[in-house]
């Protein structure tokens, strides 16, 4: 294949951080105490190196199958407010170990910022094939990055706060809908459904 040179460089910095991001959850793994952490990061694992490799294969020409299954998000009842948020520990600078705490935090910082480069990489690749490879990349980050948050959310770690029913109520109020716009050109867009 005959990618830009762009292309290229872009490609080869996602298999890079790819191949250390394999490492980084092996090590993750490897020191993770919950068991159901444990499996979540071992199973991204497998999912990054299926990724990796179909990174190796597109650039060696050999094409590509990219595949793909959503992820069932409804593993754990999903939290929002501060209810049962868990007190972080201190950060210590000489440990030898991680706490699944940090563990998780690392393991989603890994995985949003990883959903943010693959889609920036796609948006500058002219190749189609190699623009769908990057997006699929970013889009199976993000849906990792749900996948911990998760978790983090179920063990008190992350829960998002919440504005009261008056402040939401002002929030969403501000936006008022299109007036002006035709009935055919709404129904060509899909827009007369929407509440």
């Amino acid at each position: 294949m005959n990618f830009a040179a762009h292309e290229l460089l872009e490609t080869s910095e996602a298999l890079r951080t790819k191949a250390a991001e394999i490492e980084q959850h092996g090590v993750f793994v490897n020191q993770c105490n919950d068991q159901t952490l444990k499996n979540i990061l071992t199973k991204h694992q497998h999912q990054m190196m299926n990724l990796y490799q179909q990174g190796i294969n597109m650039m060696t020409g050999k094409g590509v199958e990219v595949t793909h299954q959503a992820p069932n998000f409804n593993a754990h009842q999903i939290t929002m407010g501060i209810q049962n948020q868990t007190t972080m520990s201190a950060p210590s600078a000489n440990t030898q170990s991680l706490s699944d705490q940090t563990i998780a935090t690392l393991a989603l910082c890994t995985h949003k910022s990883g959903s943010m480069m693959g889609m920036q990489w796609a948006n500058e690749c002219v190749d189609p094939q190699l623009r769908m490879y990057h997006v699929n990349c970013a889009n199976m980050c993000q849906e990792m990055s749900y996948e911990i948050w998760t978790w983090m959310n179920h063990n008190g770690y992350y829960q998002p706060p919440t504005f009261s029913q008056t402040q939401v109520s002002q929030m969403t109020g501000m936006f008022q809908p299109v007036t002006n716009m035709q009935p055919t050109m709404m129904n060509n867009y899909g827009i007369n459904n929407i509440q």
